[in-house]
């Protein structure tokens, strides 16, 4: 069971820097020449599904490849908004998940379900 509490925690960390990064670029979205980042972990947690053993984060950031506005500004706010709620969702579900797993060991060693 670690090694899917191993995992959980992994994915939880992994959307909390996308989250970040989408932060940070609807904080900048009116700063003339500012490019906003992208934050992709979903290639490295199936690696790390796909592998036995710990999960290690690897999480990339890299500039995102959206075109410049007029003020050299690639931020587009609708997209980053979208972006905002789709992590908010995969936060929940993963730490419900977690949750789920530390019900499972309290009810394991004596206590209860609820």
């Amino acid at each position: 069971m670690s090694g899917v509490i191993d995992i959980l925690n992994f994915a939880i960390d992994g959307v909390t820097q996308q989250q970040n990064a989408v932060a940070n670029n609807i904080a900048n979205a009116s700063t003339p020449g500012f490019t906003g980042t992208e934050v992709s972990f979903e290639s490295s947690l199936q690696h790390a599904l796909d592998l036995p053993g710990p999960a290690t984060a690897q999480v990339s950031s890299a500039p995102s490849s959206a075109l410049p506005a007029t003020n050299g500004n690639n931020v587009q706010l609708s997209d980053e908004l979208v972006a905002a709620q789709s992590d908010t969702l995969h936060y929940q579900t993963i730490s419900e998940s977690l949750n789920a797993q530390f019900r499972l060991i309290q009810g394991a060693s004596g206590g209860s379900y609820t």
